[in-house]
């Protein structure tokens, strides 16, 4: 009995013991544990047979990056550089050829085209952005006849991404300052939207070589964007709409007398949808309709010169994928482009209205039969218009492994483009000599052949990526910009004679441990274009490029050191002219000059900080604007930009999450 009581006390303070344990764990159990890790986003190599840089949020922030134009800072591949020192509009190039011959895509949709495309890099806030992939050559056919030198694709970022708001405030020392704001609203499980806005304005005036121009126009820009995704079972919809509104106020300062004014006006307003049907999973089957458009309408005023256009753009696909099996995939489809210009200027004769409808379709194989071999080849058929033609463009891409360290890749193909050579190169307007353009320039037409190699050499307890690329471009047909054959008129005609380009590139890059990262790269280019019935090197472009960045990350990432060293080779200068005082109007050549940026980044839990400094060298182009005391004469010229315009400059900035 006594045992027996003794057992049912023990059992009873052992109930008692687990109905308090039990209680316990209900008190503290959790109903969801999210684990996070954040993914590396700095730069990393495109896996298919295409050949390029996916460039990621970590990459971009190691500069200002107040939009797309400065982004590439870092980058070997792609130049961005001023175009005159009147409208400030910054250009691409790639390949040794200016960035008309780049596809410029926003989330694989068409981001540019005609009146636009000067001031494209400017319109794509970096804040936005989520990562940028950049490829060489004649990309996927699927995009487009377009791309002739390359392709660069905007990923912006997604509403599906975490919830939450995060603003990036910007300042500098030439008195610019600029907002962005994002809010990403996670509506229900299938529907999210993201709201996007930047405001940016140049308070400052700056005439620093003291001609009294502006060496670059004061800008006020607000864009708006706001983007949805729905998703649900086998169906995803992407869509949105944006509003863009900027002036630019250059020329002359107020105090010259009876001042040359340079003044620009825009707005632009977009819209966009994606819709996607995911038919089996085991083949990866999928249908997909994509369309975007957009009007603008830009004012400018040159001097005496008025220049107006007005450019609406519809372009839209259907896609149809498959997957037969791991070895072969197929992919086909159909696409329309509707392009309207409409252009008014004050000096010289153009047609009013210019239209273009382009349907087109595209089928593209690729066969896979092990991880070392990928070949890609693509045809597609489009039909213009406003030509009246029929053509063929053909691209080829082979991805090769021989060995665990070695890629190599080779890519061919045409490419096709249709030129608008006033709206396309309006800065040319600010010249005091008379623009020449031909009504309707033929399409530029060309062939681009590479080839690139990837080779891992281990160094230590980690590897040396050594890439080395080939690319050459053969023009036959080519909108060519000609400074040289007259020294009273700048002519936009169509190609007569050979224009070529062949750049060569080699880049080394090597993670000395986790929180140190090397690079560096050389490029040359040689490119030669007929002007006047002589073959000559193109103009106002670097022979060579050298680069050397380090990324340092100490004490555990929450600081961040970025050191860029830029050498830009020199090049040729347009056939001078003699001046009133006879004097030419430029040297023949223009020198190698130097450029130096360094950013320091401090990390927090919700917020990082920044501050910086660009052009460090202060090297400054002498001399931009030539003849900057007589704007109104047939000697101004303020387009022979090849250098900085400005001198250094000092920033800061806070991006809050």
């Amino acid at each position: 009995m006594k045992h027996t009581f003794v057992l049912c006390c023990c059992l009873a303070v052992g109930f008692t013991a687990m109905a308090q344990q039990e209680d316990s764990i209900r008190r503290t159990t959790i109903e969801e544990v999210q684990i996070q890790a954040k993914k590396a986003e700095g730069v990393s190599r495109m896996s298919g047979a295409v050949g390029g840089l996916n460039i990621g949020q970590d990459e971009l922030f190691r500069a200002a990056c107040c939009n797309l134009g400065e982004s590439f800072v870092t980058n070997p591949s792609v130049d961005v550089n001023y175009n005159d020192a009147a409208v400030g509009a910054r250009q691409i190039k790639l390949l040794g050829l200016s960035g008309e011959y780049v596809q410029m895509l926003g989330e694989g949709l068409p981001a540019s085209t005609g009146a636009t495309m000067p001031y494209t890099l400017g319109y794509v806030p970096g804040a936005w952005m989520k990562s940028l992939s950049v490829s060489k050559g004649a990309a996927s056919v699927k995009n487009g006849p377009q791309s002739i030198t390359g392709q660069i694709n905007v990923e912006y970022l997604k509403p599906d991404d975490e919830p939450g708001v995060s603003v990036n405030l910007y300042g500098d020392s030439r008195l610019k300052a600029e907002g962005n704001a994002m809010a990403t609203i996670h509506l229900n499980h299938h529907l999210s939207t993201l709201l996007l806005a930047h405001y940016e304005h140049d308070f400052g005036h700056h005439d620093d070589d003291g001609d009294l121009w502006h060496d670059s126009p004061a800008i006020r820009q607000l864009h708006l964007q706001n983007r949805w995704k729905y998703a649900k079972g086998r169906y995803i919809m992407h869509a949105g709409a944006g509003y863009l509104q900027e002036e630019r106020e250059g020329g002359q300062m107020l105090t010259a007398p009876n001042p040359f004014r340079v003044l620009l006006g825009a707005r632009r307003a977009e819209a966009y949808m994606k819709h996607a049907f995911l038919l089996n999973r085991d083949h990866n089957t999928n249908i997909a309709f994509l369309a975007n458009g957009f009007v603008y309408r830009l004012d400018g005023t040159f001097g005496p010169k008025l220049y107006n256009v007005d450019q609406s753009n519809f372009s839209s696909r259907l896609i149809l994928e498959h997957e037969f099996n791991d070895d072969h995939s197929f992919s086909t489809g159909l696409s329309f482009n509707a392009d309207r210009m409409d252009e008014v200027l004050s000096s010289l004769a153009l047609p009013f209205l210019t239209t273009e409808y382009i349907p087109g379709a595209y089928a593209e194989y690729t066969y896979t039969p092990s991880y070392r071999l990928t070949v890609m080849g693509g045809l597609r058929v489009d039909h213009s218009t406003l030509y009246g033609r029929t053509y063929v463009t053909p691209r080829l891409h082979l991805k090769w492994v021989p060995g665990d360290h070695v890629t190599l890749r080779f890519a061919t193909g045409k490419g096709y483009r249709t030129p608008h050579a006033v709206a396309e190169h309006h800065y040319l307007l600010a010249s005091g000599r008379t623009l020449v353009a031909d009504n309707i320039l033929p399409q530029e037409e060309a062939w681009n052949s590479g080839i690139s190699s990837t080779f891992y050499i281990p160094v230590g307890e980690k590897s040396v990526q050594l890439d080395a690329d080939y690319w050459y471009t053969d023009f036959q047909h080519q909108a060519v910009v000609d400074y040289d054959s007259d020294p009273t008129r700048i002519t936009i005609s169509d190609l007569n004679g050979r224009s070529f380009s062949h750049t060569a590139q080699v880049d080394a890059s090597y993670d000395v441990n986790d929180e140190l990262n090397l690079m560096a790269a050389i490029r040359y280019n040689y490119v030669r274009c007929t002007y006047g019935g002589e073959l000559l090197e193109k103009p106002l472009q670097s022979r060579y490029k050298g680069l050397f960045t380090v990324s340092w990350k100490p004490m555990m990432c929450i600081w961040q050191v970025d050191l860029t060293v830029a050498l830009n080779g020199g090049g040729r200068m347009p056939k001078a002219y003699t001046l009133a005082d006879g004097t030419p109007s430029w040297d023949e050549e223009f020198p190698a000059y130097p450029q130096i940026n360094l950013q320091l980044t401090r990390e927090f839990r919700h917020f990082s900080v920044y501050i910086g400094g660009e052009n460090l060298t202060n090297y400054r182009q002498p001399n931009p604007i030539i003849n900057a005391d007589n704007p109104w004469s047939a000697d101004f010229e303020p387009t022979m930009i090849w250098g900085p315009v400005h001198g250094a400059m000092f920033y800061a900035g806070i991006r809050i999450n």
